[in-house]
């Protein structure tokens, strides 16, 4: 299982095991989106080749802001 921990300037990543941080401007440039506007699930295919997705798709802006 893969551990998503957003913020205003990036993710904190756990993968496997292994703990990483995906920075805001290169989540912009893999998704060519606002961060604001990517969502986590888009993110966890940046991190996974083929997760397994639930639920609906949140906003990192909107997982900021209630944090």
């Amino acid at each position: 299982m893969t551990a998503l921990s957003f913020d205003e300037e990036g993710v904190d990543v756990v993968y496997e095991g292994t703990e990483f941080r995906l920075e805001k401007a290169l989540i912009e440039e893999a998704t060519e989106k606002s961060y604001p506007d990517v969502t986590d699930h888009e993110v966890l295919k940046l991190v996974e080749e083929d997760p397994a997705i639930s639920g609906e798709p949140r906003r990192i802006g909107d997982i900021v802001r209630t944090i």
